[in-house]
């Protein structure tokens, strides 16, 4: 199976926001200035894992995300150091797409020309609100000021291809405050825009002082009612929704996170990044000790990894799931000549209330199964579970 895509988790932050479980290193509230040790024995580690893993590929990458964390308080000398170990190990195409996450008042103009100097070429700028009351109930760092004064560096560094994220769902916000955070996203013009509901994870703050329906959180009601205006509105102005959370202008979608929602390998490198090799899916330790123990082992063993291959049903299931993402879906055909005749109509009959409530669209000339937009989307936990109970192994 070709691999040709690779992940780089970079988890500095200042601080934790307060709806983020993903590993992170905090370096407080002035981090990120300067190449810190901290840093420098962080990509030291990750560069050895490229390095021992490339010996098992050649093939060249055509795509490669930097996320976090927040990458852009890695120093230039560090991201440098991991891109051109990346190129020195495996090669990346000259028209691949390079990513990396950033976020307002972490970054200025020479630091977006260095970026774009050293091959990168997709910006994802973590907005999350355009309220500054949303933005400090949420533990972020920015405000509103910031957001404009980093799309303007955008714009003069000359990114082209670049997204924003919003979050829907969080404590305080109103369907006004969604509907002006929407306007002043489109205002910008990005060329993607990434709106993500919240979710209460329990190892936050907001899992742990909150409950699904508690206030200050908007009401069911309320984030059905977002969901569906982000996908109206953003539709008027030609941003196409492709994957469940994600809205792209024609040509811009993110090819990297295709690669995910389409159950493609990929190599994963970092504290907690997930890799997804040869059918074998695996993810390594989330603090940063015990992801260097993990390096040394990965060295000592001369990069084999020790997993569980994923069944039969797996690959079914996670197929399912993540296709069912995009709005294109999942042509059953594809399944069919890799798992067998059968499975069209076992995954049929699963879903056939959910097809008749039009939550599922299924052509039976083109054997195509998708979501519809919005409900389907709005609801597909609903028709995740159907199929979760269907190829779950243990069931």
């Amino acid at each position: 199976m070709s691999i040709n895509s690779a992940y780089l988790h970079i988890p500095f932050c200042r601080r934790r926001c307060f709806y983020c479980d993903f590993p992170i290193t905090v370096l407080g509230d002035n981090g990120g200035n300067t190449y810190s040790n901290w840093q420098k024995e962080y990509v030291d580690f990750i560069c050895q894992e490229i390095i021992v893993t490339s010996k098992c590929s050649n093939r060249p990458l055509d795509t490669v995300f930097f996320g976090g964390g927040t990458p852009s308080l890695l120093a230039l000398e560090g991201l440098e150091t991991i891109l051109n170990t990346l190129n020195n190990c495996f090669g990346i195409n000259q028209k691949a797409e390079i990513s990396l996450e950033i976020d307002p008042a972490t970054f200025n103009l020479e630091k977006l020309k260095s970026y774009k100097k050293l091959g990168i070429n997709r910006i994802s700028l973590g907005i999350q609100a355009f309220q500054d009351n949303l933005l400090e109930f949420s533990g972020r760092t920015h405000r509103v000021k910031d957001i404009y004064e980093g799309v303007e560096w955008i714009n003069v560094a000359d990114f082209e291809n670049w997204s924003l994220d919003l979050i829907s769902g969080l404590p305080y916000q109103t369907l006004n405050d969604w509907l002006d955070s929407l306007e002043k996203a489109i205002a910008l013009s990005p060329k993607h825009i990434s709106c993500y509901d919240l979710v209460l994870e329990p190892t936050t703050v907001f899992g742990k002082k909150y409950q699904e329906g508690d206030n200050p959180l908007p009401m069911d009601e309320i984030t059905a009612q977002m969901y569906r205006l982000a996908s109206e509105k953003l539709g008027l102005h030609f941003y196409e929704h492709y994957e469940i959370s994600n809205y792209a202008q024609k040509g811009y979608e993110c090819r990297h996170n295709q690669v995910y929602w389409l159950n493609q390998s990929y190599y994963g490198f970092g504290m907690g990044a997930a890799s997804y090799v040869n059918n074998i899916r695996f993810t390594r330790p989330r603090t940063r000790q015990e992801y260097f123990k993990w390096v040394e082992q990965l060295k000592a063993n001369q990069g084999k990894i020790e997993a569980i291959v994923t069944s039969k049903n797996e690959q079914i299931l996670e197929t399912l799931m993540l296709g069912l993402r995009l709005k294109k879906g999942v042509n059953l055909s594809e399944l069919k000549s890799q798992f067998g005749e059968y499975i069209e109509t076992k995954i049929i009959d699963c879903l056939k209330n959910h097809i008749e409530t039009n939550l599922v669209i299924f052509d039976p000339h083109t054997l195509q199964l998708r979501l519809s937009d919005p409900d389907g989307f709005l609801y597909s936990n609903q028709v995740l579970t159907a199929l979760f109970r269907e190829f779950d192994d243990e069931g």
